[in-house]
């Protein structure tokens, strides 16, 4: 990946610092993909190739927030739906009753998008304007089969995927760990008042920053990336089990589910046409959850430098 690429990786990943927001998979990745509820029949959508393309640095914290759904007790006895919360695709209604509830959100209540960049792809192959269209439309299909399956897949216009060759799925790894390293490296730098990283994490990051054989970053050759991480490997220790920390957030239990590796998968895919066959191949024993041990093994880690103590 060139420069400019790994410039709005890193910017990426800084929005990212300390939250997690949540997604879902595409249907052509079952290994992250949850249990069906058979509830309706539903003819089974056609598979298309995607086409179009992304800007991943637009996308704002919550833009993914599927899952998640919270709601308050405290009710404000003129308007109950102030303090009432759905997630993302539904809307507060009150009933007869002045009871608020969420129901499914009118695709067309729905901000206009001011660009591409705020365009996402879906894995039924539709582009839709916008995440809060896709969530209104997946709303609507809620209890089906088919909205079951339907997922964001990626953030941008859909595109054409190209098909990742065993070489290079073999290098994927090899620029991921460098990112993760330059991007905790970065958010090091800039942490000052800021509170990007944790007293713990400075501490970690800061033996690495202050090692005088890191490779800085830089448009490195894979070669090189490979030697750096054989020479260096203790450097790419941390990284790896830092970013494993920040997906794992609904709920914090050791396994990272498919709404909990969107916030790294979404943005990437436009980019590195290898990122969901990867992830694929992370989930070894094809439970559709991705421990830690299979986490750290993905990026090249050895068993015995696995430690949960260093997710923090």
């Amino acid at each position: 990946m060139d420069r400019p690429t790994m410039r709005v990786w890193i910017i990426f990943l800084l929005c990212l610092a300390g939250q997690a927001f949540a997604a879902s998979i595409t249907e052509e990745q079952p290994i992250l993909d949850e249990p069906v509820v058979e509830e309706e029949p539903i003819m089974e959508e056609d598979e298309v190739m995607p086409e179009g393309g992304a800007n991943p640095v637009q996308v704002e914290t919550g833009e993914f927030d599927e899952a998640i759904e919270i709601i308050e007790e405290d009710v404000n006895a003129e308007n109950p739906c102030l303090n009432h919360h759905c997630k993302k695709g539904k809307v507060c209604e009150v009933d007869e009753e002045n009871t608020p509830m969420c129901v499914c959100q009118d695709p067309t209540s729905c901000p206009a998008s001011v660009g591409e960049f705020e365009h996402v792809c879906a894995t039924d192959n539709t582009t839709y304007d916008s995440s809060c269209h896709f969530f209104a439309h997946k709303c609507s299909l809620e209890g089906t089969k088919k909205g079951h399956k339907l997922h964001l897949d990626y953030i941008g216009p859909c595109k054409f995927i190209e098909p990742c060759l065993d070489a290079e799925l073999n290098e994927f790894p090899l620029r991921m760990r460098d990112w993760l390293k330059n991007v905790l490296v970065t958010l090091y730098e800039r942490d000052e008042e800021n509170n990007l990283l944790t007293e713990k994490q400075k501490l970690r990051v800061k033996k690495i920053y202050e090692n005088e054989k890191r490779l800085q970053a830089g448009d490195h050759s894979l070669d090189l990336l490979a030697h750096d991480f054989e020479k260096n490997y203790n450097m790419y220790i941390f990284p790896v089990h830092w970013q494993f920390g920040q997906l794992d957030q609904h709920p914090i239990d050791g396994f990272l589910s498919h709404t909990e590796l969107a916030p790294l998968r979404a943005p990437l895919i436009p980019m590195e046409h290898c990122t969901t066959r990867f992830f694929e191949q992370c989930d070894s024993d094809s439970d559709k959850y991705i421990a830690l041990e299979e986490w750290a093994k993905c990026f090249g880690i050895k068993d015995q430098d696995v430690d949960k103590d260093l997710v923090i």
